[in-house]
């Protein structure tokens, strides 16, 4: 066995043994092999370069040619974009003319109630009101619901009215006119509660003896409780059926002390919102203020009845905007109402420049260029107990907390009721402030706090020891969402701030929607949410559903809204909130755009980025100008097409916007292969190749595809004849709801 396996090795060590000259052979064949084989990489390598020149160079020829018949072409196109940008104008004009038909209607009503715009006519409302004395509860509410429809109107018409409509004189009298109605407001409420109190032996329940009531409407409740038994085992009240209530220290169920929780579903506290002003535009070119003119109309007069009342006629006229000046401040209109005004920190003004020396060559008849203005710097919140209400916002309402002092009974001797009168004044703010003596605070006339814990003195010692807190228990309305679980805030009437300290316990029951904690002393508390909890969204679509309709669909990580907008109203149409609320106020109620703004913020729906948004919520900020652009020629075209998010947004920079298009006609949606991928910069518009599903973003241009210079033209390309007619018959204010629906949630900055 071992003879054998030797030989095999020797004869394989035979095999492997070369000469010398064949190992100089086998090293020059392969020499030449490897020279040959770069010789064959480099002539590769040089027809690739070659062709790819040739290529590049072909791309070349063809994109100058795409630039110079785009160029041919985009007067004709900024032409045409601006006769249909009228529909703006109109729509501005037609909603002046709204609003001085509504000073006319009212002056003719003649049903006694104010205009609130008007000076005289609101401070006389005020004053009268003021004098009324010893008003009963029921008075006050019925009476409450004219104030706030007063408040209401004055907040429509400083954010409704065009900046350029308002003087800052206007603005300051009819915030001085709001927090007035305020004042008086919670003033007469006081009153009132102080009258009831006066009464409260009259509705003392059989078994403890004390009074409890509930008395509410749709704006306020009114839960108050009067001691007037004074017995110590009554130290935990609940109010009906209800799960609202308190306990108090045996000290306070042993004195004569009122507890009342008064529920407001508005805000009265909080500041007033800053109100935006004009931002004075650039024109472009005497050419247009000379192509305006021809437009100009003159101004329109209300007609006069008759000499007696032309006095009172002129002082609710209100004179037209003509429409030169209507176009010179329509960029202004829609990107102050709009707040794009702040989305980043100024515009480049030297990169508008040559656009406008361009356009100035070309001779065409843009829409006025608008100046960006910086965003407005926010004040810094160093104390981390105070409320920011820039990214955080008081939701649900206010429950003013009181521990009050019952006031003497009404007595009945020999028929007659005797009641102590106190006079019912305003309480000045040192009086709101300071003690009038050891133990009461005047807040309303005689209507006078009870203060706990008691004030330290030589003749009270003890009141620096601990006391045993007071526990309240209030209810969330089912007519506000809270996606995450709130946090408490309570308002610091000398820092005019809301501030999370000051609470020694807190408990959340989310599933019976109570909240239950313990103060040492009272205040006006609230419930803050975040500001921008739904924000970025994560998706949106915009989709026609008839004649002058669409729907605009937001998804966010919470919920998915759909808002339907037809002709000049729009409606909150669904949201996916599951069935523990109540929103019968707002869904499927036709309103105006503004007030389904407020309607939706103050319900918990916030999708309506504000100016200081992009400091709170992590996105890229697209160019103001570019944005306001694409938003108006969507709303062109939004009753023939539909536009959907498109991932590669984030993706483009921050002078592009992407988004996904598809005509959508007589289906109900776009199909997945049906959406196609435009690119818009402000200044020209393309198609792209890529789709959703690709691997990484390019610019090439869509084969057999051209540039515009608008979103508009280019969208068009690809349109129908039936989409192409749908267009042009749109309704002009439909279209200016559109636009200012997409200015308002801005779905190409925060999705």
């Amino acid at each position: 066995m071992e003879g054998p396996k030797k030989k095999g090795k020797k004869e394989g060590e035979k095999k492997k043994k070369l000469t010398k000259s064949e190992r100089l052979k086998l090293q020059q064949e392969e020499e030449e092999r490897r020279l040959k084989e770069e010789e064959e990489a480099r002539l590769k390598a040089e027809r690739e370069a070659a062709e790819k020149l040739e290529r590049q160079q072909v791309e070349r020829r063809k994109w100058e040619a795409l630039l110079e018949k785009d160029q041919l072409r985009r007067t004709e196109e900024f032409e045409e974009l601006f006769l249909l940008e009228k529909c703006f104008i109109n729509a501005e004009k037609w909603k002046k003319e709204v609003r001085n038909l509504s000073k006319w209607f009212h002056y003719i009503k003649c049903d006694g109630s104010p205009d609130p715009s008007i000076a005289p006519e609101i401070n006389t409302f005020i004053s009268l009101w003021k004098e009324k004395q010893n008003e009963d509860i029921d008075s006050v509410m019925k009476q409450s619901k004219l104030v706030l429809e007063l408040i209401e109107k004055l907040e429509s018409v400083l954010f409704d009215t065009p900046p350029h409509e308002l003087t800052n004189e206007q603005i300051a009298q009819y915030q001085a006119s709001i927090m007035e109605l305020r004042e008086l407001l919670y003033f007469k409420f006081n009153e009132a509660t102080e009258t009831l109190l006066k009464q409260a032996s009259s509705f003392g329940d059989t078994d403890s003896g004390n009074m409890e009531m509930i008395i509410k409407d749709e704006n306020v409740t009114l839960y108050v409780w009067a001691n007037l038994k004074k017995n110590p085992k009554y130290k935990t009240i609940k109010f009906g059926d209800t799960d609202i209530g308190f306990t108090i220290p045996k000290l306070l169920a042993s004195s004569d002390t009122a507890v009342r929780i008064f529920h407001t579903n508005y805000d009265h506290i909080s500041p007033l919102p800053v109100v935006p002003r004009p931002v004075k535009p650039q024109v472009i070119d005497e050419i247009i203020e000379e192509a305006t003119k021809t437009d100009t109309t003159q101004e329109e007069a209300v007609p006069q009845e008759g000499t007696e009342e032309a006095a009172e006629q002129q002082e609710l006229q209100t004179p037209l905007v003509p429409e030169a000046e209507v176009k010179t401040e329509e960029s202004t209109l829609f990107v102050k109402q709009s707040n794009l005004s702040v989305l980043k920190e100024a515009a480049d003004s030297k990169k508008e420049e040559p656009i406008v020396k361009r356009l100035k060559n070309e001779q065409v008849l843009p829409a006025p260029v608008e100046t960006i203005p910086e965003v407005p710097h926010a004040e810094i919140v160093t104390d981390e107990e105070v409320v920011d209400l820039k990214g955080f916002t008081p939701l649900g309402g206010i429950y003013h907390l009181n521990i009050l002092q019952l006031p003497p009974q009404a007595k009945q001797i020999k028929g007659w009721t005797i009641v102590e009168v106190s006079p019912s004044l305003p309480p000045l703010p040192e009086q709101e402030e300071a003690s009038l003596d050891k133990k009461k605070k005047l807040i309303s006339g005689g209507l006078q706090t009870f203060i706990y814990p008691p004030e330290h003195t030589d003749e009270n010692p003890e009141s620096e020891n601990h006391h045993v807190p007071i526990e309240f228990v209030i209810t969330i309305n089912r007519n506000v969402v809270f996606f995450e679980k709130p946090m408490m805030a309570r308002w610091d009437t000398e820092g005019k701030a809301w501030r999370t300290d000051g609470f020694i316990s807190l408990f959340y029951d989310m599933a019976e929607r109570s909240i239950s904690f313990s103060l040492e002393t009272v205040y006006p508390v609230t419930l803050i949410q975040d500001t921008h909890i739904h924000m970025p969204y994560e998706s949106w679509e915009l989709r026609p559903v008839g004649d002058d309709e669409v729907i605009l669909n937001v998804t966010t990580t919470f919920t998915d809204i759909d808002i339907h907008i037809k002709e000049s109203q729009c409606m909150l149409a669904a949201v996916e909130v599951g069935e523990d609320y109540e929103l019968s106020h707002l869904l499927k109620k036709w309103m105006n755009i503004s007030s389904l703004i407020t309607a939706m913020k103050q319900t918990g729906l916030n999708i309506f980025p504000s100016e200081y948004s992009s400091a709170y919520v992590a996105v890229k900020d697209k160019d103001p100008l570019v944005e306001m652009k694409t938003y108006r020629q969507m709303a062109l075209l939004a009753s023939s097409f539909s536009f959907c998010w498109s991932k590669w947004n984030q993706a483009c920079g921050s002078q592009n916007v992407v988004l996904k298009v598809g005509e959508l006609l007589k289906k109900e949606y776009v199909e997945d292969d049906e959406w196609s991928i435009y690119m818009y910069n402000g200044e020209r518009a393309q198609k792209l190749k890529i789709n959703e599903s690709s691997n990484e973003f390019s610019e090439d241009l869509e084969e057999h595809t051209e540039l515009h210079s608008t979103l508009y033209h280019m969208i068009k390309d690809f349109a129908s004849k039936e989409a192409i007619e749908k267009i042009r018959d749109s309704n002009y204010l439909f279209v200016d709801a559109v636009c200012k629906l997409l200015l308002s949630v801005r779905v190409l900055t925060y999705s």
